[in-house]
């Protein structure tokens, strides 16, 4: 028999159990007698499977960030959006585009706080300010860029901002922060979702082997395709409430059963 995740087999043959009958049973029109505790076993099963589906979607992290690379597109655009070219920055410094992308990936596959990744982001930008990157980094930020030069050459110096100089790089930090706070959200939209639907074909895939493992070994008919298809769809929505809807169901069975012993 194929080998199959025992989590796998479970969510199968609970669908099997809750839907209709098995095996030899089947072929003689034996009805499964339905029963709130063989459904929440069934659920429980089948949400062991999408946890084992989403925990092989963040194993593809250890191929060239696998599913991660999906979100991180957006923090790259930004990224050529607010440093297109290098002038004004040194070579091979630690603020150049290839520099700053690289340790926001990292940041990125490793799972730091969001927190952390706009505020990381956002410092090394900063640190990009000078009088040479003033102008466009001012024209895609929306603020004056005589002014922002003004600014980075008074930083540069070390010299203390006026207060229209500091409303003009107030200004620059805000609309900055905006600017990144909506890459980093798009690109965790993008991230979660893409992670949800190539969870849901692991799912599928899981379901099916084991579907074909079980028809091929234990004589079940070709129906159990059908069951492992509703079990691989079920898997991901499932996954997260699993335990709590199976413990729901258990409790109000035994509840119905105490008002009816009564």
């Amino acid at each position: 028999m194929f080998w199959m995740d025992a989590s796998t087999a479970s969510a199968v043959t609970g669908v099997t159990g809750v839907t209709g009958v098995t095996g030899a049973a089947a072929s003689a029109g034996a009805k499964f007698v339905w029963s709130p505790t063989a459904l929440a076993a069934a659920i429980t099963a089948i949400g062991a499977l999408g946890t084992a589906a989403f925990g092989l979607v963040d194993a593809t992290k250890l191929f060239w960030g696998g599913v991660s690379n999906s979100g991180f597109v957006f923090i790259t655009r930004l990224l050529k959006e607010l440093a297109p070219d290098e002038k004004g920055v040194l070579h091979n410094s630690s603020i150049t585009r290839a520099a700053i992308s690289d340790t926001l990936k990292a940041n990125w596959l490793n799972g730091v706080p969001e927190s952390d990744l706009k505020s990381t982001a956002k410092s090394l930008i900063k640190l990009r300010l000078n009088a040479t990157t003033a102008a466009h980094l001012a024209k895609v930020t929306g603020v004056d860029s005589t002014s922002l030069e003004v600014v980075a050459t008074s930083l540069a110096a070390g010299a203390a901002l006026l207060p229209e100089q500091m409303n003009t790089y107030g200004r620059f930090d805000l609309l900055l922060s905006t600017m990144i706070d909506r890459a980093y959200q798009r690109a965790d939209q993008r991230y979660r979702n893409s992670a949800k639907v190539l969870a849901l074909f692991m799912a599928l895939a899981l379901a099916e082997i084991a579907a074909w493992s079980l028809h091929s070994a234990t004589g079940y008919d070709g129906s159990i395709y059908i069951q492992g298809l509703v079990a691989g769809l079920l898997a991901t929505p499932l996954a997260p409430i699993a335990k709590d809807v199976a413990t729901g169901l258990n409790s109000a069975a035994k509840a119905v059963q105490a008002v009816k012993g009564q």
